[in-house]
Order: C-alpha cells, then structure tokens, then sequence
C-alpha cells in the first residue's frame, strides 16, 4: 500500500511540474508576442534587413582622340520570385518558360528548370537565382517577353539585377597601361592609379537577406543613387600604340628577346603617344603585356651608351673640349685602374674626333674624357645628373614608378673604376621613360617636360581637373651645347652606329645603346639594347626610346636590334601624319569620323544609354525618369528627363515612332502620323490637358 500511494505521489508532483512548466511556456509565448512582439520585430527586420551598397557606374578610359579605351558595359543577373506570379498565370506559362530557359541558357533540360522553380515555389524561396551566366541587355529584352517574366517584377516576380562588367573595345592593345582593378582593389595602369576617380560614389538600398545567405533588393524612397564615376582622357594615340606594339612584338619574336618596351612621346608637350610593354610567356609560347619596364622597378636598368648623352652635356657644359679635338682610344682596351675597358670595334678605333667618339660610341673615349676632366671632382659630374633630373622620380601619373640609383662619391661603393664606368651607363640605374626625358629634352631645344598620360578628368562636359605641360628644366643647357648635342645625335644615324636606319624622307636623330647584363654580380653574354632618339631631326615632334632584351643570335646590338625597330615606328608615323609631311595630298573622307556622336534625340532611359555604352559614348544621367532627351556637348552626351505627366500631352518631338505610340496611346490619345524617321513635329502642344479620344497628328522626318 505504501509503494502504491509512493508511486502516485511521484506521478501527481511529476505531472504538476510538466504542467508548471507548459504554463509557463504559455506565458512566455504570449508576452513575446502580445507583449514585446514590436521589440522583436524591429531586432527581425534589422537582422534580414539592410542598407547594403549599390556600385556606380565606372567611368570611361579615352585616348587623346576621344576613341574608347575602357568601359563598363551593363550586364545582368536573371533572379526570379515564384510566389509572385499569379497561380493560373504560373501553371500555364510554366512550361513554355522552362523550355525558353532550357534553350537560352544550354545547361539543363526543360524538365531540370521546371523542377527547380516548382522546388522553390513550394518551399516558399523568394529568391531563385535562374542561371548565374550574365546576359547582355538585347537577350533581357527578349526575355521579357518571355511567359510569366513578360509581366514583369510585381506581376511575374523576375528581377533583372544589374552587373556592370569593364570592355575594352581595342582588346589588349595597351592592356598594361589601361590596367585593371580587382575586387581586393589591387591593381595596376590608369584603373589603378585613377581609381579615387574612376570609381565613382557608390548608392545605398535597402536588401531583404533570404533563405541560402542571399540579398534580395527591395524598393524604398530612402534609397541613395549611386554617382557615377569620372571620364579619364588619356594623351595615347590608339593608331601609334597599335604601330608600336606590332612593331616591337615582330622584333622580340624573330630575335626570341625576353621582353621589350616601347615608348612614344610628343616633344612639345610630353604627351605619351604609345606606352608597350611585352614579355615572353613563361609557360606557352608568345609574348603578353604583363609589367611596365619602361616605367617600373623591374625596367630599372644599366642603360649603356645611351647614357653617354649625359657626359656629352657635363663635358661640353663645363667647356673642356670641341667636338674636333682627338682623342687616342688606342687598340680598342684601355686599363683603369685594375679593371679592363673595350670598344666593341676588335682592334679600336685609333685617334678620333670628339664628335666620332660620340657617333662611333667609343666607351674608351667617353670615360678617357670624363676621367680626365671630372676624375677629381666626380661630385660636379653627378650635379648633371642632378640638373637633368635622372636622379630622382619624375612623378609620373602611373603609381608604381621606380626610384633610379647612382653611386655617390665617399660611399663605400664608390671605387676609382666608379666614373668611367658611369660614364658610358654601368653602375647607375635609370629607367626607360627617364632617358627618353632627357632626349626629348634635346629635341625640345633645352626645354625639359614631364611626360604625361592623363590629360583630363570629367564628367560630361564638365571638368574636374585638367593637367597642362608641366617644365621641368626651363633650359638644360646652353643653346650652344643643344646645338652641338643635336648634331652629334644626327651624326649617330649619319656616320655611326645607326647608320642602318638613315632614309631619304626625313631625318632621325638618336643614339644607340648595348648594355651587357649583370648575372649573380658577374657581366654576361647577354644584353640589353635599346635606341632613343627623335624625328623629323630638322624639326622634331616626336621623341621614342626602343628596349629590346636579352636578344639571341649574332650582331645583338643596339643598332642591330632596337634602331630598326624605331625606324618602323617612326617611318609609319611620319606616313601617316600630314603635319610632317606637308606634301602628301589631304582626301576628302566623305564618312563621318569615329569621334562624331550618332544621331539620338529622344527615347527609352535604358536603350539609350545601352545603345551609347555600346558604341563607346560618354554619356551621363543622375535622375530615374523612364524617358529622356539628349544634350550634347562635346563627345559627351547629358540626359535630361522628359517626364511623362498624366493628363497632359507628352513630348514626343526627336523620338521613334516606336516610342511615341507606346506613350500616346498610353496617354489616351489616338495617333495618326506621316512620312518616316523620328517625330518631327506633333499636332498637340506638349504639356496641354488630353481630352477623350482626342486625336494626335505626327509628322515624321
């Protein structure tokens, strides 16, 4: 009896627990929902919702002629909400849109697709991602036409997400320069360097988070619109950049060369024409754009004799020779010190001028001169250095420039080999573009200019920041010894070196360089050639400097390798333009230019701006208005809104007629028109009150 009544006494306490415990549950149930339900839905709706950041459009990359460089065209994203739809609109148009889809996009079959939106539809997914392929903005027009999706994004639950992808309509010409940017915002060329502006102000919006840890945007009036990024104008000439790049390509595959680099420059101004940088692919064969030697820590190199133009200057500056005096290099070594010098002539050159010590490029006679005049005071030499800049960055608009390096005198690597071997470009380290600014220097007649690759930044016709030709040197030299210098520079391709690229059509004026290459700090068989110099040498415009690599086979010389290259350059460029060759009869092109903007007056916000991105036309809108006019200044063209009022006639004035019917006879209006082309002229004045079944005249033309 006493375990009876024990075990029921257990059973009661146990039961009135259980109920304690529901009651309580009961009670905790009711006060989060009766009592603190707001509470929990504002922590709910700040969990799943959130203003996340919509991207700007990037700003478009020109050249100096306003042709397109980079752009970012609209791409998109196909997501579809399958509550949405209507159930007898769903069930009847299911089918024919799995089988739309299966067709379109390749990767299922129509019973795949099916399943996939009924699986969603059922499992109450708001938030189906159709296929993560990005379509082009005509194959979203057709879709739109397609079952349920034709109703759009209240009616049929599609949403057309935007995702703007960077094309560049001349491919990989000037790939390096243009550049890119990654998602880590690492990156490289005018993308990277330019980006604060380029990027534009990113927008706000508010996204509801779904099931699968994604982001469905929804509509809110608080939503901030993004502001697209600034135009970038560049100084490139897309004609010069293709001729430099085929030109350098054809020479680093015939003499199987490591890399080369190739820069083009406007003497008056700075401006880089044509900025190429090619390398051999390390594990397939040909060559591609993958770093900037001309301008970057890797291009920083021993020049060689292209380096002689600067002892050339401190000689002739500090008046202790004449082009005429001789000057005995002997049998072609001469001892400094414990070290050995040779002329590339077997045997020397014997007793020559100053001038043919230049023009020959004799290193012996070079650093016989520079040793005997600056052999006390090396500091006074290197304060030419100083003076032309070849010390120090030139700041340049790309990031990433290398930082040149020179001995200095009282340093432990200062030896008494140091100078004669400076002399004639070993043991110092300059980059490409900085010889070239020296040369331009001299075509410039003293006047030294910082090369430059950006000209202008804007938006539309406005201009943010515009970058004029920056001096340098007001005058590096004397005008006597400009005057000497350029004579020795046409005495190169007269007498010298670089005899092989002389011509009958106009004159080049340069100098070349052979540089044997330091390997684990011993000098090698291999060698760094290159040719700087300008043309037309009686009145130049443009300045180049040509770098050719570790070149194989015989004769790898500078004159050999590079000089020739810069003569295709040159040669195609002096054809080409009509300033340098005044003779050439000037052919009426019947065809309008590349540069002119297409004739768009009015229409649809989305196929407008589609149609400009297309053909690589700046163009701008900051407002949300369905239809727009065009205003057009220079190769740019604003969007202003042309809003559609109910009630009031619209204006239809420079649209197709496509366009015009749609919105008048939305508008109520019954439409008759004449002739073809756009609204030319509508019966009804814009903006007036529509009567019933009133009737609108167009006039097309």
């Amino acid at each position: 009896m006493n375990i009876k009544r024990s075990i029921l006494f257990r059973v009661r306490i146990a039961f009135l627990l259980t109920t304690l415990l529901g009651g309580a549950i009961f009670y905790r149930i009711s006060t989060i929902q009766l009592v603190d339900g707001e509470k929990w839905q504002e922590i709910s709706e700040d969990i799943h919702l959130q203003y996340r950041p919509v991207k700007a459009t990037r700003g478009n990359i020109y050249s100096g002629d306003g042709s397109l460089l980079a752009t970012s065209l609209p791409f998109y994203r196909v997501v579809l909400d399958p509550s949405i739809a209507k159930e007898e609109k769903f069930r009847s148009g299911i089918d024919s849109l799995s089988s739309l889809l299966a067709g379109f996009y390749k990767d299922k079959s129509a019973t795949a697709y099916k399943r996939l939106i009924l699986d969603a539809k059922n499992s109450g997914k708001k938030y189906l991602i159709l296929n993560r392929k990005h379509i082009g903005y005509q194959e979203k027009l057709a879709m739109m036409k397609w079952p349920i999706l034709r109703d759009g994004r209240l009616g049929g639950g599609v949403i057309f997400e935007k995702v703007d992808q960077r094309y560049r309509p001349f491919k990989n010409l000037a790939g390096r320069t243009i550049g890119f940017l990654n998602e880590d915002q690492y990156g490289v060329g005018i993308e990277y360097s330019f980006n604060e502006y380029l990027q534009g102000q990113n927008g706000e919006a508010l996204f509801q988070k779904i099931a699968g840890g994604s982001w469905k945007p929804l509509h809110d009036a608080e939503d901030l619109k993004p502001e697209d990024g600034y135009d970038i104008t560049t100084t490139l000439d897309i004609n010069i950049q293709d001729v430099a790049e085929s030109a350098l390509l054809r020479q680093l595959m015939n003499k199987n060369a490591e890399f080369g680099s190739v820069i083009v420059m406007e003497v008056a101004t700075g401006h880089i024409k044509a900025l190429a940088n090619l390398e051999k692919n390390k594990n397939s064969y040909g060559y591609g754009e993958y770093y900037n030697y001309a301008v970057g820590e890797q291009g920083l190199t021993e020049p060689g004799s292209t380096f002689k133009l600067l002892s050339m200057i401190a000689l002739l500056e500090e008046g202790k020779i004449s082009l005429n005096d001789s000057i005995d290099t002997g049998n072609g070594v001469y001892k400094f010190y414990d070290r050995s010098m040779r002329d590339a002539k077997t045997g020397g050159f014997g007793k020559i001028t100053v001038r043919e010590v230049f023009e020959k490029s004799s290193n012996i006679g070079v650093s016989r001169l520079v040793n005997e005049h600056f052999g006390a005071t090396p500091t006074k030499y290197l304060q030419y250095a100083s003076k032309m800049g070849l010390d120090q960055p030139l700041g340049f608009q790309l990031k990433g420039e290398a930082i040149p390096f020179f001995k200095k005198p009282g340093t432990k690597t200062w030896y008494g080999t140091t100078l004669p071997w400076m002399s004639i470009g070993y043991e110092v380290k300059v980059t490409p573009l900085q010889t070239l600014t020296l040369y331009n220097a001299v075509a410039n007649n003293g006047r030294m200019v910082k090369p430059m690759i950006v000209q202008r930044i804007s938006r539309g016709n406005a201009t943010e920041e515009s970058f004029d030709t920056e001096v340098i040197n007001k005058q590096i030299a004397s005008k006597k010894t400009i005057q000497q210098l350029q004579s020795l520079l046409e005495g190169v391709v007269e007498n010298g070196t670089a005899r092989n690229i002389q011509n009958d059509n106009y004159k080049i004026a340069g100098k070349t360089g052979t540089a044997q290459k330091l390997v684990g700090g011993k000098y090698t068989q291999t060698y760094y050639t290159s040719f700087v110099g300008y043309f037309p040498a009686d009145k130049p415009k443009y300045s180049a400097i040509v770098i050719i690599d570790s070149p194989k086979g015989f004769q790898a010389y500078g004159g050999d390798i590079s000089a020739p290259v810069f003569k295709e350059i040159a040669d195609k460029i002096h054809a080409q333009d009509l300033q340098m060759d005044p003779e050439k009869k000037v052919v009426k092109n019947e065809q309008p230019y590349a540069t002119d903007l297409p004739y768009i007056q009015a229409g649809l916000t989305e196929e407008l701006q589609m149609l400009c991105n297309r053909f690589g036309i700046s163009n701008h809108y900051q407002e949300e208005e369905r239809w727009v006019k065009s205003r057009v200044s220079n190769k740019s063209i604003q969007w202003v809104s042309n809003r559609v009022v109910n009630q009031r006639v619209p204006d239809v004035s420079g649209m197709t007629l496509r366009d015009a019917l749609h919105i008048l006879e939305n508008a109520g209006l019954r439409v008759q028109y004449t002739g073809k082309g756009r609204v030319k002229n509508q019966s009804l004045n814009a903006g007036a009150t529509i009567s019933k079944d009133q009737i609108i005249k167009l006039t097309l033309g």
